[in-house]
């Protein structure tokens, strides 16, 4: 079965970092692209970040730039989201999900994990 494990959310400080981890298993990992999503209170779920051992890395949002970065290890089927100079407006439910290529549509989603950023 395919799954997806995200973890590294918390409580964090604006300005601080925290580092996310999705574990994957269940496929071939470099057959497949791996995303961040995250899900604010009250808004739509939104692409962040998405790397492929094909095409690299792409951006879904550019509100992100310089201070995201993702990252993926193959040997451990793991991929990362690096969130540094945190703000407020990152706080949501962080997810990652699989596609075949960075499309933005996901065939397999993993369970979130909560990052909360205190003013």
């Amino acid at each position: 079965d395919v799954q997806l494990q995200a973890s590294g959310g918390g409580l964090v400080q604006a300005g601080g970092s925290l580092r996310l981890s999705c574990a994957a298993s269940g496929f071939i990992f470099d057959d497949y692209s791996i995303a961040w999503y995250r899900q604010a209170p009250g808004k739509e779920r939104e692409g962040i970040l998405c790397i492929s051992s094909r095409e690299g890395i792409t951006y879904y949002s550019d509100s992100v730039k310089g201070r995201f970065a993702i990252s993926s290890d193959s040997s451990k089927n793991t991929v990362y989201l690096q969130m540094n100079s945190l703000t407020a407006e990152a706080t949501a439910v962080y997810y990652c999900g699989a596609e075949h290529y960075c499309s933005g549509y996901p065939g397999y989603w993993g369970h979130g994990t909560q990052v909360t950023v205190s003013s």
